[in-house]
């Protein structure tokens, strides 16, 4: 049986949650609009951080709590999740790229593409949204 504090894991869906409704919002903007306003992609790169860290800390919570190997990265924090049987090993590298991106907005934030920031909003939010399921059917079913 996995071990886990259910209040800890609904704040951290819920930041998770919020940040992908953010990002959402702003994936149904245009393209120009979104590239061309530096308060945009601000917001943009704020909640990437959010909800990749969001999706982090989950996953930092099950291995802290279980007691399984520490994590040598974030992104390790992924392939420790893979396992233990959460997800994939497809999925666990597309995450572990999305830990290492983070990385990337965190430490050079300046050298970041804005069409890779809206690249994002269109296509790669889906792998928080789906790490979050992915993790509650994991726990439900523990």
């Amino acid at each position: 049986m996995v071990s886990y504090d259910d209040e800890k894991v609904t704040a951290l869906s819920s930041e998770l949650v919020q940040a992908c409704g953010h990002l959402k919002d702003l994936g149904e903007m245009e393209k120009g609009v979104v590239i061309k306003d530096p308060h945009l992609i601000a917001s943009a790169k704020y909640h990437l951080i959010v909800g990749i860290e969001a999706a982090i800390d989950l996953a930092n919570h099950l291995i802290a709590k279980n007691r399984w190997r520490a994590p040598e990265d974030y992104a390790d924090t992924f392939r420790i999740m893979e396992e233990q049987g959460l997800i994939d090993a497809e999925f666990s590298a597309r995450l572990q790229r999305m830990a290492r991106f983070r990385n990337r907005l965190i430490h050079i934030y300046w050298d970041v593409d804005n069409e890779i920031i809206y690249n994002l909003l269109q296509e790669d939010i889906c792998d928080i949204e789906e790490f979050l399921t992915e993790y509650l059917r994991f726990l439900r079913t523990e």
